[in-house]
């Protein structure tokens, strides 16, 4: 079958991986995937990491309205589809998104199955046209991957009645994060790891360290407009010359940045318009052997299973009372480790992530 992606997601170079997955597979003949040449969000512009791209053709696509969310579009995007005709048009874009209804409507044009790919994990209505863009889409397409059991939840409450399937958008690659060979020093070696916004709780985690005997040290990853906030709090706190803030890291970089951490924690908040939708980094962290700390926000209770421990979200001694016991037990710390690392290799490996995907490509096909 010949498939035709459209993802901005996969401009991250280490998400590439799941792509040449997919394209070695048997069943797909041809894989072409279209991106964007860049992304621009609260973190700054996010430009294509050409890394993977074995065995399918990775092609840029020029976009309008880059930063848009809702209302971005590929005008070139019919064209592609028009001259490659593939079997499947593989919308990786929410349902109430412009770009989601264009690709939507060219492959009604020349008669390719469809699917689109959701993370929404809460029931919201969105005003005219998209409520109606939204509802269109969910009586047209084809067939929905839902990033999590919560997201499938959503979209049959919205009344999506065709089939779906619960598969994470992106698994990680275990030969590329794995774990440190030698032991830790003295020093716990903390880590947060995302969007630098008051949903994702950072201040929690200062707060928290900040009533933390012992040895310890923070490493802050990622960008975003509360930066010059987490920094004054971090002098607030008295703790700034324990807290390093090293700012965006390319994706390829990042299996290093977890090799130099004992501990990641994930300390997401929910709002009424936003609740963690599934935490990436928990599943790099795992497959590198870092122990894991998530609040109860969201999908993040799931991701970590029995593998981690978690804290009630908005609750700072709870947070510190956890973060304390991996600074007093390592060999807590090292079960979880190894045991986060098994739960990656048995569920979420962009290989596995890839046939799940192919496996919803066949069942689309007649």
């Amino acid at each position: 079958m010949r498939v035709l992606m459209l993802s901005k997601a996969c401009l991250v170079g280490i998400y590439q991986r799941k792509l040449e997955e997919i394209a070695r597979h048997p069943a797909v003949s041809d894989l072409k995937v279209l991106v964007p040449p860049s992304w621009k969000d609260e973190r700054g512009e996010m430009r294509l990491e050409r890394v993977y791209t074995q065995g399918y053709s990775l092609e840029v696509t020029p976009m309008r309205l880059n930063g848009y969310f809702h209302l971005h579009y590929y005008p070139a995007f019919g064209k592609t589809a028009h001259e490659y005709q593939p079997d499947i048009i593989h919308i990786d874009e929410e349902p109430y998104n412009l770009a989601t209804w264009l690709a939507l409507h060219t492959a009604g044009q020349i008669g390719a199955k469809t699917l689109f790919f959701s993370w929404q994990n809460i029931n919201r209505n969105y005003p005219l046209p998209f409520r109606i863009g939204e509802r269109w889409v969910l009586n047209t397409v084809d067939y929905a991957l839902m990033g999590t059991q919560s997201a499938a939840e959503v979209w049959r409450a919205k009344g999506y009645r065709g089939k779906l399937a619960v598969v994470p958008q992106f698994g990680v690659d275990p030969d590329m994060f794995y774990p440190a060979r030698d032991e830790n020093c003295d020093t716990l070696r903390i880590g947060y790891i995302g969007r630098l916004v008051y949903e994702k709780g950072i201040d929690i985690l200062l707060r928290a360290l900040a009533t933390l005997p012992g040895n310890w040290s923070l490493q802050i990853v990622g960008g975003g407009p509360e930066a010059t906030i987490l920094r004054h709090l971090a002098h607030q706190l008295n703790i700034q010359a324990k807290v390093h803030f090293a700012g965006q890291i390319p994706s390829v970089q990042m299996p290093e940045i977890y090799r130099n951490l004992d501990v990641l924690v994930v300390p997401s908040r929910t709002l009424p318009n936003w609740k963690e939708q599934f935490g990436r980094v928990i599943i790099e962290a795992m497959a590198g052997e870092v122990a894991v700390i998530g609040s109860d926000s969201g999908a993040i209770p799931d991701v970590i299973g029995d593998s981690g421990l978690l804290f009630r979200e908005n609750d700072v001694e709870h947070l510190a009372a956890q973060i304390e016991q991996l600074l007093k037990n390592p060999e807590l710390r090292r079960k979880l480790a190894q045991a986060g690392r098994q739960r990656i290799l048995t569920h979420f490996t962009q290989k596995q992530v890839a046939e799940q995907t192919v496996a919803v490509y066949q069942d689309m096909m007649p």
